[in-house]
């Protein structure tokens, strides 16, 4: 069984230096590098990025939500405001 074993990872090692020395390994870096190069003008970010943005937009839809429910308890508890459309008064001068 040993010499089956070593006789794979000596068979591997082949395959792996022959495709090492063969133009496929040249396509592979070409591929990689057309890859990483159309990947770059993409407009993307890292998924750390994304976690972040996305705890952050939690965290201001949580406080946009609280923010409304206090504006909406206060609204509740204010006087009713006299006729929206009535003129304002004469600004007042200085006394004399």
């Amino acid at each position: 069984m040993l010499n089956f074993n070593q006789a794979l990872d000596d068979l591997a090692a082949r395959i792996g230096k022959a495709i090492e020395n063969s133009p496929a390994k040249d396509i592979e870096k070409n591929v990689k590098a057309l890859l990483q190069s159309g990947l770059m003008r993409l407009d993307l970010v890292t998924r750390a990025e994304f976690d972040t943005q996305a705890q952050v937009l939690l965290r201001t839809r949580e406080k946009i939500e609280r923010l409304e429910a206090r504006l909406a308890e206060l609204e509740g508890r204010a006087p009713p405001t006299a006729n929206l459309h009535a003129q304002p008064a004469p600004p007042m001068g200085p006394a004399e």
